[in-house]
């Protein structure tokens, strides 16, 4: 029997899968603006030593990993080096996997791009808003964390005491202010796609959540 740990129930619990001997694993993968840092290494060493583990153990293991290659970081290259964003994506994705081959990390079986997924992200926001899980204030989308009762669970942490020790950016337009973007308004010179709430590109936050499910 194999044991992990559960954040939510925070104990150990026996791994049980939705198909026997079968194992989905979606590892958040690097926003590819720079050279992947020792921070960056461990998860990639840590989560393929799982996928091995899981395989000697007779698991059939889809083991995904994504490249955040849409983000305000990789947009912020580009502009110093005087590139288009993709270029700097392309440039440093070709890097992850020189130095993943050095630390002896396999190849997932799927690396999703968030470039490649932008109607899937696009129509799960969509659903958020019809759902009342998120709104519209210009051309940006927010999640409206109060809509979700079970936000901050996996941290156990409540909106209050994070409110009381944080600093949150301000942004007037929020109904809260720990309430996060969905889908940025496009500004001059940045890369964006035709959506529902004008031209623009998704937020961080989604993106991970739409490829998972994808």
């Amino acid at each position: 029997m194999i044991k992990v740990y559960n954040t939510q129930s925070r104990k150990k619990e026996e791994l049980r899968t939705t198909e026997p001997q079968k194992v989905q694993m979606y590892v958040c993968g690097p926003t590819t603006y720079n050279y992947i840092h020792l921070g960056n290494a461990r998860p990639l060493v840590v989560f393929d030593t799982i996928r091995r583990y899981l395989k000697y153990r007779g698991f059939d293991v889809m083991y995904v990993q994504n490249f955040t290659d849409v983000d305000d970081k990789i947009i912020m290259r580009a502009q110093e080096e005087g590139q288009e964003a993709q270029e700097v994506a392309e440039r440093y994705i070709a890097e992850y996997f020189r130095d993943a081959e050095a630390l002896h990390v396999m190849k997932a079986d799927l690396h999703p791009r968030v470039s490649q997924h932008i109607p899937e992200i696009i129509e799960v926001v969509s659903s958020l808003i019809d759902k009342g899980y998120a709104y519209v204030k210009d051309e940006d989308v927010f999640f409206a964390v109060e809509s979700f009762p079970g936000y901050g669970k996996l941290s156990g942490r409540n909106l209050e005491d994070v409110l009381a020790g944080a600093r949150v950016d301000v942004d007037t337009r929020k109904e809260n202010p720990f309430d996060f973007v969905l889908w940025k308004g496009a500004k001059p010179g940045e890369p964006s796609w035709e959506s529902p709430w004008g031209m623009g590109r998704p937020g961080w936050h989604i993106e991970c959540s739409v490829m998972a499910m994808k």
